[in-house]
């Protein structure tokens, strides 16, 4: 026996056995076999759909939330917008008001110095009147004690009447 040229018997037997091993194969395991490839290759493809279901969910998640992000943006600035011109509003309302009561206060010192001045005033004149009615009873006490003196002062009253 060869190893190099197998016999004819050999080949015979060995070509037997393998269709006899293939048609076993083909009843009990092809069908087990491809079944299994095949829901290998379905589970395979609904992964695949699912993964692009998903992707295409986060995208939509995503670009939900740069809208809502892009709304938040534009609600916190108006409100900071707002709340800039609550606090310019207040600040010049409380600069008003503060001008008002300056104003209102300066008015009022102005009303009690012109009082005070007014009262000041009277009180000199009235002294002045005092003294002055003083120094006139004075002077006409001195000037009527003497008899030619107050001659004298009629006809220069008289005088001046006259002349007027």
């Amino acid at each position: 026996m060869d190893l190099i040229t197998p016999e004819i018997g050999l080949f015979f037997w060995q070509t037997i056995v393998f269709l006899v091993l293939i048609i076993l194969m083909a009843k009990f395991a092809w069908k087990p076999i491809l079944g299994a490839v095949k829901s290998r290759e379905d589970s395979i493809n609904d992964a695949l759909s699912s993964a692009e279901n998903a992707k295409k969910e986060m995208q939509n998640l995503k670009a939900d939330n740069e809208k809502l992000l892009k709304q938040a943006r534009v609600e916190r600035d108006a409100l900071l917008r707002e709340a800039r011109e609550i606090k310019d509003k207040m600040i010049a309302d409380a600069g008003a008001e503060a001008q008002e009561k300056a104003n209102h206060i300066v008015g009022q010192a102005q009303i009690t110095i012109q009082n005070e001045k007014n009262a000041a005033m009277a009180d000199i004149k009235n002294q002045v009147a005092s003294l002055s009615i003083e120094i006139a009873e004075k002077v006409v006490r001195e000037e009527l004690s003497n008899k030619d003196k107050q001659r004298k002062l009629v006809e220069t009253m008289l005088d001046d009447v006259t002349l007027n």
